[in-house]
């Protein structure tokens, strides 16, 4: 199942990165400052960054340092990554890691002409699953990632290779989806849930219980009370949750294919989310923890 569901989230993001979603489309822009991105922090890195897919902003409460090291898990087009790359200078770096070719496309193609043009010289970005860091042992001063970690099926090995890259006195300050009572059944096993953001969350006191487990102090999981119903006002959205558009076209039939096509997925997901009130089941959380 840890396979179908990575193929799963691979192909989704891997459309989202090719859909040409960015800052320029107001629906983007309205969720990410429904999030906690200002405007100054969204008109000073590459509009293609940011796709509307974030569920915080964990830059703003990372409380980075010039010549420090971060890195984002999941970083998709670089978002996060070049918000941390100003925030760590020249002396510091900045590394994103994601499992989807196409976003690391995007992303590096924004490095290359952000800036005002100049590039992106403290930024670097690796392809990799988040729970198999290419990154040696206590390397890294401060680990972010938003909205990623829900979507990782063995969350207790992500944890672990987090604190494996940490430096004693490390931490981990993280924007994610957590639950606040267990999903109904037909949510909970539903698979474009689970790349939705939804279905893989875990409950939050399962997710503090991992993360003092992977040997972190000073653990903190805090509901921030964000509607998440934000993500309705980006139309035909492919990543988490919502899917806003009810106008899709008509499916084709399924009697000749295999495979469900995208718009059958979408419909499915629209259907389970006018049923069930995400905010009932789910909250947009901040993250934070530090390894000893």
């Amino acid at each position: 199942m840890s396979q179908e569901i990575e193929q799963a989230v691979r192909w989704k993001y891997g459309s989202v990165a090719t859909s040409g979603l960015s800052s320029s489309h107001a629906g983007v822009r309205a969720v990410a400052e429904a999030f906690g991105y200002s405007p100054e922090e969204l008109a000073s890195i590459p509009a293609e960054s940011n796709m509307g897919l974030s569920c915080g902003n964990p830059t703003a409460t990372a409380n980075l340092r010039p010549g420090e090291v971060v890195v984002d898990l999941g970083c998709g087009g670089g978002l996060d990554v070049f918000l941390a790359a100003a925030k760590v200078g020249p002396t510091g770096k900045a590394i994103g890691i994601d499992m989807t070719p196409e976003m690391l496309e995007r992303a590096r193609q924004n490095a290359a002409t952000g800036n005002n043009g100049q590039g992106f010289s403290n930024v670097e970005f690796h392809q990799a699953t988040i729970d198999k860091l290419p990154l040696p042992d206590a390397s890294v001063d401060c680990v972010i990632s938003n909205c990623v970690i829900n979507l990782a099926p063995n969350k207790p090995a992500v944890f672990r290779e987090i604190a494996r890259v940490l430096k004693p006195g490390g931490r981990l300050a993280v924007s994610d989806i957590a639950l606040k009572k267990p999903l109904p059944d037909e949510l909970g096993q539903d698979l474009m849930a689970y790349v939705g953001c939804i279905a893989g969350a875990v409950l939050i006191e399962e997710y503090r219980r991992q993360l003092a487990e992977a040997g972190f102090a000073v653990v903190q999981v805090i509901d921030t009370g964000a509607d998440l119903n934000a993500y309705a006002k980006i139309e035909n959205q492919s990543g988490c949750y919502s899917p806003a558009s009810t106008s899709l076209p008509v499916a084709k039939s399924a009697c000749c294919s295999t495979q469900p096509s995208e718009d059958d997925l979408h419909r499915r997901l629209i259907d389970l989310l006018r049923r069930y009130n995400v905010n009932d089941y789910a909250a947009s959380v901040r993250v934070f923890a530090v390894k000893p």
